[in-house]
């Protein structure tokens, strides 16, 4: 169905539910061009792009979805592992009719990202992540000297986080949105949109079983690495946690690696430096030789 342009948007997006990989996704779509698939992390939904999906869409069809189990997409029951996710993406692109994009990712939508340029290379034409690791592969050694953030334990026994967390959904996300952008925090509707989403016991439950699949996922990534080389020209960019561990885990076994680091910037760098950002993304995508930027 249509949707309206939201604030910091200057293209009309509209929101489609897609069939992929067994399921129904929600996916924001705006723009023309070569695509561009934009993949989210917790506690995101496809609303974490807003300020970089107007500039982006004026060269490209960006593609926006929530990731299965979040936001409007189907509560399934399970696939939560990258590989899976992974497929989702690439069911997506072929349902949308597009034989390649370049893919951006951050958080939890990094893994996936990374997985499908390993497995169809031919499908992704340039690789952007953000802010996250790549399951146990080396290079994020001082990042996880302390052991890894707290609330990956929490959230990865069954059952727990969504018991403790019922009623106080709100509270709890509100956290992850000041610390993931130095207190300055979000838009109120983009955080009441995050809020909602992630409002509920079986919201919770398919947020949380994103962390409780990274074993698998991390198996997958290792199991990726073992069997071939990153081929497809990409870049990291890291900002305040991660900083360039990604970037470190990335080097020994990518082809064409490009890293940058926003300074005086959160974990949430769509939303907490979106000008930033896009002054590093817009002139790696205009290198896409499939892109005009006349």
């Amino acid at each position: 169905m249509p949707g309206t342009s939201p604030a910091g948007s200057s293209a009309e997006i509209v929101l489609r539910q897609i069939s992929t990989n067994g399921i129904r996704v929600n996916v924001a779509v705006a723009g023309t061009g070569p695509a561009v698939l934009l993949l989210h992390g917790f506690p995101h939904t496809w609303r974490l792009w807003i300020e970089i999906i107007g500039p982006l869409a004026g060269h490209h069809r960006v593609i926006a979805p929530d990731l299965r189990g979040l936001g409007a997409s189907a509560r399934a029951a399970q696939g939560y592992d990258a590989g899976t996710l992974a497929a989702d993406a690439e069911g997506l692109l072929d349902a949308l009719g597009e034989p390649g994009a370049a893919v951006v990712a951050i958080d939890a939508g990094t893994p996936v990202a990374f997985l499908l340029a390993m497995r169809r290379p031919d499908l992704v034409r340039r690789l952007v992540v953000m802010e996250s690791l790549l399951g146990s592969l080396p290079g994020a050694e001082d990042f996880l000297d302390g052991g890894p953030p707290w609330w990956f334990g929490f959230h990865s026994v069954p059952g727990l986080a969504e018991t403790v967390l019922i009623g106080h959904e709100g509270q709890y996300l509100d956290w992850f949105l000041a610390a993931g952008t130095h207190g300055r925090g979000v838009p109120p509707e983009v955080r009441d949109a995050f809020a909602g989403a992630y409002t509920g016991r079986d919201a919770l439950r398919c947020a949380f079983s994103h962390y409780r699949a990274l074993p698998v996922s991390a198996r997958q990534i290792g199991e990726a690495v073992a069997g071939g080389r990153l081929t497809t020209p990409t870049m990291a960019i890291g900002a305040h946690p991660v900083g360039r561990a990604l970037e470190r885990q990335l080097r020994p076994i990518a082809d064409d690696l490009t890293g940058h680091l926003i300074e005086d910037c959160g974990h949430i760098i769509p939303l907490d430096r979106p000008r930033e950002l896009l002054g590093v993304l817009t002139p790696f995508l205009a290198a896409d030789p499939s892109t005009s930027y006349q």
